[in-house]
This record gives structure tokens, sequence and C-alpha cells, in this order.
């Protein structure tokens, strides 16, 4: 069975789905419906976010069960043990994975894959140059997301530069960058 949950950010509205207990889906969406989570795992879900959103390191994920192939998924675990506030290239994220850094582009393939944005945290993924690469959520969100993680303050997602985008179902799309 599978129950959907809405949570609305500074970022944009979360479309958040489970199925068996576990998170499969999070992504951004322009709708908004259900307000309140419906399950045990979308309450965990709501909890971290509110969290995240709070500037706290919101700590271990409820459980997750993406679906990938075996190499998106050995992406997504690198990823995700990459510590709150901190970012790390494609080239040693495919390295932690246990690939050559000559993988960065199969890397930011994976990630643009990434069923579940912000419990996987792709947005932690940088250029190797420490330049922020594509994002499909958009790159102001990019950078809005590691500014709250590096300052721990909320009205960091907030910034004068930020242009509201349309809203992506795409998690995060990874221009291919170069190690």
């Amino acid at each position: 069975m599978s129950n959907t949950f809405y949570y609305h950010t500074p970022l944009g509205f979360l479309q958040i789905e489970e199925q068996n207990g576990a998170l499969v889906s999070c992504v951004l969406t322009d709708e908004a419906a259900k307000a309140e989570p419906s399950s045990p795992a979308l309450t965990e879900a709501k909890a971290w976010l509110d969290r995240f959103f709070a500037g706290r390191d919101p700590g271990p994920v409820p459980p997750l069960a993406p679906k990938g192939t075996a190499f998106q998924k050995a992406v997504w675990e690198a990823i995700s043990r990459i510590p709150y506030g901190e970012t790390v290239s494609y080239g040693s994220l495919a390295v932690f994975a246990g690939l050559s850094p000559r993988h960065a582009r199969a890397v930011g393939g994976a990630l643009h894959r990434n069923p579940l944005l912000l419990f996987i945290p792709c947005h932690r993924a940088i250029g190797k140059d420490g330049s922020f690469t594509g994002f499909a959520a958009g790159i102001a969100r990019k950078e809005a997301l590691l500014r709250l993680e590096r300052t721990k303050d909320p009205s960091a997602l907030v910034s004068p530069n930020d242009t509201p985008g349309s809203a992506s179902s795409a998690m995060c799309s990874h221009d291919p960058v170069s190690v």
C-alpha cells in the first residue's frame, strides 16, 4: 500500500510517498494536497524535514526503499554518508563508492536519478573546482540547501539572489563534470 503526503518548504512543496513503511519518493511539486502524514513512515519523514528546515542536523533518515540499479544504489549510499554541512566532488564520491575518479560522470548520472530529494542528499555533490553544478530543482535551491547546512540558519534559505523557478519532478540533474 502506498501513502502520499505533501510538505511545504521555503523552496516549494515536497510530495513524499511511502510504501510498506519506507520512503520511496520525495519530489518537488507545484501542487499540494494532504498536509498531514497518514502513516508512521510519513510522520517520521515530516519530523526529519522539520529538523532539516529548522537548520539542525536532522539525524538518521527514516527507512528508505529507493528503486534503482545496483550501481545507482551504491552511489546513493555513498552520498548518504557525506555528513550534513559537507560537500564532495563527483570524482571523490566515485572513489568513496569504490570506483575510479574517472567515473564522475556516471556518478552524476546516478545522482540524477535519485528518487528521494534531501533524504538522499544529492545536493552535496559539487564540481571538482568547488562549483555548483546542475540541480534539476535549480542552482539557487542547491545553493540555499548548502547555505542552510553550513550556517544552520533557516533564514539562509531565502536570499535576494534566489529566483523561484518552477518545481521539477526530477531530483538531481547533474551536468557532466571532469575530474
